[in-house]
């Protein structure tokens, strides 16, 4: 049996590994150890919608999720499903993700890229308004993350007039200088628009 210690892992990088131990293991059983409740409850929710049972103990702190590997949900979908969506768009209107807190949303935007990286199927363009034009500038704490997306294909598009309002024109260090009209072009014809 395949062991995954994800303990002192912070969210989502338990359930990023748990993913690649399932796409490398052919059969059998993974056995997923983290050591806090919502990781497990995480790591439990993706391995069931993967298709798999999921058998969990809790050991003191830590929690033992061995999973056994079964036909997942993408696997089962017929292949015109999948075609479906082919132009993914994820737009980006603030350097932070959500309301409240502004430490907890640059948490949860590196988080949100960080793990937009590591999926399998990519976004084919990221559109940054207002202060999510800050990503891409030469400070940004995710710009090696932006980089990798870029390299892999992601076509970054970055507001010309938010740049300019934030004094970043000429420290835009990934994708390039769009304007509206491209920008409205892009959401209008895109499959999906993702918005985090």
């Amino acid at each position: 049996m395949s062991v995954v210690d994800c303990r002192g892992l912070a969210c989502p990088q338990p359930v990023m590994t748990t993913k690649k131990a399932l796409d490398q293991l052919k059969e059998g059983e993974l056995l997923v150890i983290v050591d806090n409740a919502v990781s497990c409850n995480n790591v439990e929710r993706f391995a069931q919608s993967q298709g798999c049972s999921v058998e969990v103990e809790q050991r003191g702190k830590d929690f033992s999720l061995r999973i056994r590997k079964g036909r997942g949900r993408q696997e089962a979908e017929p292949p015109q499903e999948k075609e479906k969506v082919k132009k993914v768009v994820v737009y980006i209107n603030s350097h932070l993700m959500g309301d409240g807190d502004e430490a907890l949303g640059s948490f949860l935007m590196k988080a949100f890229l960080k793990t937009l990286l590591e999926l399998e199927t990519k976004p084919s363009r990221l559109i940054l308004v207002n202060s999510g034009v800050q990503l891409v500038s030469e400070k940004s704490e995710v710009l090696d993350t932006l980089i990798a997306l870029s390299e892999k294909g992601v076509e970054i598009l970055c507001c010309g007039t938010c740049l300019d309002f934030y004094g970043l024109k000429g420290k835009l260090r990934v994708g390039v200088v769009s304007n509206m009209v491209e920008i409205i072009q892009s959401m209008m014809e895109a499959d999906r628009l993702v918005r985090p």
